[in-house]
């Protein structure tokens, strides 16, 4: 008995240490596999019944409400469960938000004493503060799930949660970096080339956004700007306007490809997907655009060869944990938000206003 003991930690140590060893992209790779096993085969959602069927729009919102109401994490026995679940529409008004915290609060137990704490929601756009007490706890105690970019000021990051895009299957294909002269370079088209059409930055437009800094992005020739990719494109960085709408869905492609993001962004954020996972400060770039194109060449010209290809290497083969399967996959997009959830399970709450305010201060 003993040695059949011995013989499974030891396999559990393996396999812990193997897979500690090929993610460099985690956070913390080893307590990562480990607590990610634990959830698999106890974490536990009450749901609370709606009032009316919900749907959801934006994919990513969507396919989550559907994978969560059919998964293994479902528990009709709210004793058993570590969170609780309030679904509501996205379009549902603040004032019907208060009244349904405030119909919780009164019908069920498990609302007063963590205050909420203990539950998340999901709103694609975010909601805002509110001087409703019901309102306001569910905002600033309750875990939010939303899609990511969110809107200034309606992501609380030591406890929100935004999801990665939804993109082609394909995608997450491992475009592994080569020892090649043109390893540095990313292929736009997945098809093998042959270009002199080199660039040190990409960036596709959607034609609004930041105009005047991509019209002086237009004039340099380190660069390129495309409404849609062409073939025959190669460049090292991917850059994204923050506040663009298809700044999520691009990312995950470049990632994949093999080309390091580059967020173009006047404001520190804290809404990545999967921020509590991924090594985002090793595999991606926030640059300002207030110094013009020239500080931003001046910043990605500056990028050691070592640390590009690192980078790149990381992006490619964290790209996995992005995608969102026709079914639930391990460690895919779906399991990757479960385990964001399962991290929150003790989560702490502010009584007050007051008290949630100082913190964002500290």
């Amino acid at each position: 008995m003993a040695t059949f003991t011995f013989s499974l930690c030891f396999l559990s140590f393996l396999f812990v240490f193997v897979h500690s060893s090929s993610s460099p992209y985690l956070l913390s790779p080893s307590t990562f596999y480990q607590s990610y096993n634990k959830m698999l085969t106890s974490f536990k959602i009450f749901i609370y019944t709606p009032p009316q069927p919900i749907t959801f729009s934006p994919p990513p919102s969507s396919i989550f409400y559907n994978f969560l109401l059919n998964s293994q994490f479902i528990t009709k026995d709210p004793n058993k469960a570590h969170l609780f679940f309030i679904p509501f529409a996205p379009n549902t008004t603040t004032r019907s938000i208060a009244r349904l915290v405030r119909d919780l609060r009164t019908k069920y137990p498990y609302w007063n004493p963590t205050l909420g704490a203990d539950h998340f929601f999901i709103s694609p756009q975010g909601i805002d503060f509110s001087s409703d007490r019901n309102a306001l706890e569910l905002k600033k105690n309750s875990i939010q799930i939303s899609v990511f970019p969110t809107t200034s000021g309606k992501f609380i990051p030591h406890k929100d949660i935004s999801l990665p895009p939804v993109t082609s299957p394909s995608l997450a294909r491992a475009h592994a970096p080569t020892k090649e002269k043109s390893s540095s370079l990313l292929e736009l088209s997945h098809a093998p080339v042959k270009s002199d059409q080199s660039f040190l930055g990409y960036l596709k437009w959607d034609g609004k956004t930041e105009l005047d800094f991509v019209n002086e992005l237009k004039l340099d020739s380190d660069f390129i700007v495309e409404s849609e990719p062409s073939d025959h494109i190669v460049s090292k960085f991917c850059l994204f306007l923050y506040n663009a709408a298809d700044v999520a869905l691009t990312i995950t492609e470049a990632m994949s490809s093999g080309c390091v993001p580059v967020v173009i962004v006047d404001r520190p954020i804290q809404d990545l997907p999967l921020t509590d996972v991924l090594r985002w400060s090793e595999m991606a770039m926030l640059i300002g655009n207030r110094r013009g194109v020239k500080g931003l060449k001046d910043v990605l010209r500056g990028v050691h060869v070592d640390r590009y290809e690192k980078m790149r290497g990381l992006c490619v083969a964290a790209a996995h944990h992005m995608v969102w399967n026709a079914e639930p996959q391990p460690y895919d997009a779906f399991y990757m938000v479960m385990y964001q959830l399962w991290l929150r399970r003790h989560t702490i709450r502010y009584t007050r206003r007051e008290d949630f305010l100082l913190h964002l201060l500290v």
